[in-house]
């Protein structure tokens, strides 16, 4: 094979490459994350506010659940030898 040859398929495999990305983005400028496409996705949606509402106060209740000592049981333990 000659060194032009290889040259023409190289520039052909990289333009299909590029083609795939382009496919696999969706038209999307891939310098994007997709958290700059999802940003502000929810903003004044009054559903999303309530809903991060509820999961703060779900969130703050297992955490005062978390740092309550449990209480020490009265329960004499058994001497069982083996």
């Amino acid at each position: 094979m000659s060194l032009s040859s290889v040259e023409k398929r190289l520039e052909a495999l990289e333009s299909e490459v590029a083609a795939l990305k382009r496919q696999l983005n969706g038209g999307r400028d891939s310098s994007r994350t997709w958290l700059d496409e999802r940003w502000g996705a929810f903003a004044n949606d009054p559903l999303y506010v309530e809903a991060m509402r509820l999961g703060a106060e779900w969130r703050r209740k297992e955490n005062e659940k978390s740092l309550q000592r449990p209480k020490k049981s009265k329960k004499k333990r058994k001497n069982v030898r083996s």
